[in-house]
């Protein structure tokens, strides 16, 4: 398994003063705001990829 992906910004006050919070995995704490929050990935969308190559003409 990788290693866990770090937040770059507070999604509150976007400030870059994170640390994981002892809750658990997924879990940070921003020093700056005093909140803390946590990351959750869902999963795949059934859609899929899309690519944009039109060129936004519609044609």
């Amino acid at each position: 398994m990788s290693e866990r992906a770090a937040p770059f910004y507070c999604p509150y006050c976007g400030d870059e003063d994170l640390f994981p919070h002892e809750t658990g995995h997924g879990a940070w704490e921003c020093r700056a705001c005093n909140r803390a929050f946590q990351l959750k990935y869902l999963g795949l969308l059934s859609r899929g990829v899309r690519s944009d190559t039109g060129g936004g003409d519609g044609i």
